[in-house]
């Protein structure tokens, strides 16, 4: 389940930077304990429209993938600048990676982030009532294991709704079972090799009535993984929400995030379409 992001995409931040968007980079979000016992402290970056119309704007979260070993915040700024600009604060999360951090300590991350969000984001226009979550990848799996597993601490009634994009490890224990991790790609660092940790890092095992709506993507030739993790994601998620949105696209795994560069492709759309329905 190699799933990286290539850094090429560095040049199409300048591309797409936008004057009218306000811009707050390296917000902190982690409590100071935390904080202090990290080598490089994660932060995030948060981006709202300049000339907004109201003070309570739907607030969107979003985790970049990276096969949990790679990426940055700093990737994503066309994401978040092409959502303020229609009318969406948008935070980035930036989050400790594998090897210096296991998949508990990236979902206790993120956890954090959206902790934070809630509390404030009213200082950024945001309303704290409306928040929902998206992830690519890696990123789909740690917003859906934070906001659904409750030893993490996020209320699934805060969450409007949650947005998956070819997320990955949505069932990592089944993943992990036939393919047993080892120090290619950090796995046993990530992942351990106890298996009841594996069924704790899987989002499926915490699907319920309390779920908050979801909306989920997934590439036609995303990698095999992806397709049956999602998959059995979905036979358990449905009967919880029967009428759950699915949406196949034809393109591969990191074209499911890069289409996000053009801010008139149909997603955004299809996005904001499901947070006002939900909000």
């Amino acid at each position: 389940m190699t799933i990286k992001i290539p850094y090429f995409l560095l040049f199409f931040i300048l591309m797409f930077s936008s004057c009218a968007v306000n811009k707050t980079e390296d917000v902190s979000y982690l409590n100071k304990k935390d904080a202090k016992n990290l080598r490089e402290e994660p932060k995030m970056n948060i981006f709202s429209p300049k000339k907004a119309t109201s003070k309570k704007l739907p607030v969107l979260i979003f985790v970049h993938g990276g096969n949990w070993n790679s990426g940055k915040k700093e990737l994503y700024s066309f994401f978040g600048n092409n959502f303020a600009k229609k009318g969406i604060v948008t935070v980035v999360v930036g989050y400790t990676l594998s090897p210096e951090a296991s998949y508990k300590e990236m979902a206790i991350e993120i956890a954090q982030a959206i902790k934070w969000t809630k509390s404030n984001i009213s200082d950024y226009k945001g309303d704290p009532e409306k928040i929902f979550l998206t992830g690519h990848s890696a990123g789909g799996h740690l917003v859906a294991l934070a906001a659904l597993d409750g030893q993490y601490g996020v209320q699934e009634k805060d969450i409007s709704g949650i947005i998956l994009n070819d997320a990955a490890g949505l069932d990592m224990h089944h993943y992990l079972e036939n393919n047993p991790p080892t120090t290619t790609d950090n796995y046993l660092t990530t992942w351990t090799n106890d298996p009841l940790q594996w069924k704790d890092a899987s989002p499926i095992n915490y699907l319920s009535e309390s779920t908050p709506p979801m909306l989920i993507y997934v590439g036609d030739k995303t990698y095999e993984s992806i397709k049956v993790g999602n998959k059995r994601f979905l036979e358990k998620l449905k009967a919880f929400q029967p009428k759950v949105e699915v949406k196949y696209i034809n393109k591969k795994h990191i074209p499911m995030m890069t289409q996000y560069f053009w801010s008139w492709n149909n997603r955004y759309k299809e996005i904001i379409n499901f947070i006002n329905s939900n909000s």
